[in-house]
């Protein structure tokens, strides 16, 4: 069972957010996923440029920053300048999805899409191909510490039947309420990338926490 580890900086201590992004390039984690929040798309604030800018030197890991506001076509290039390598979208704040994620490739940076709870998945059919990554959010977007919705396996498999289908080479990210208690199944069911949060930086030693994490099968 081989997956990636992308650990959520929302769920980090942030009067330490730097020393959090150095635990993680120093860990077994492989990417650093970056939650961005407008307050309108959902009911929080987060983290701008200036604040991914200023850790992003912090550690060479992948930057997987996930755009949860509303027109962000606004904003590519200028989370491009800050250091996203993967700028993930979400399906429902995207009038013109086709066209955002073409600027996102023309920016430089892999492209993603992400579906709430309630989006049916077949409302990606037909920007799979154009993707590289599709983020299922197994928790309602807004706030860290939630429980995994179990219909999210369904559609992580669904997806994963809709990418064969079409010959997609997207990888499938999973982002909400994951633990050791359903890492496993959401793994069987087609996630590639795993991203936690609250199950890493609650615990006393998150360092250790990801190696056992990225040691489960």
């Amino acid at each position: 069972m081989s997956y990636l580890l992308a650990p959520s900086i929302l769920s980090a201590d942030m009067s330490h957010l730097g020393d959090a992004v150095i635990m993680l390039d120093k860990s077994q984690a492989d990417w650093v996923h970056v939650d961005v929040m407008d307050g309108v798309f959902v009911p929080n604030l987060t983290f701008g440029f200036p604040i991914i800018k200023a850790i992003r030197p912090l550690t060479t890991k992948l930057f997987d920053v996930h755009l949860m506001m509303v027109q962000p076509e606004r904003y590519i290039k200028e989370f491009k300048k800050a250091g996203a390598d993967i700028l993930t979208v979400q399906y429902e704040a995207c009038t013109h999805l086709h066209r955002t994620i073409q600027e996102i490739k023309n920016a430089g940076m892999q492209a993603g899409v992400a579906i709430n709870p309630h989006t049916p998945a077949i409302m990606l059919q037909d920007a799979l191909q154009d993707l590289d990554l599709v983020l299922v959010m197994s928790v309602n977007p807004g706030f860290g510490g939630q429980s995994f919705i179990p219909q999210s396996l369904l559609k992580i498999r669904s997806i994963k039947k809709m990418m064969a289908a079409c010959g997609s080479h997207a990888v499938i990210e999973v982002d909400g309420g994951v633990n050791r208690d359903n890492l496993v199944q959401i793994v069987e069911a087609g996630a590639d990338v795993i991203v936690a949060g609250n199950a890493i930086f609650s615990t006393s030693r998150p360092i250790d926490t990801i190696a056992e994490l990225k040691a489960m099968k």
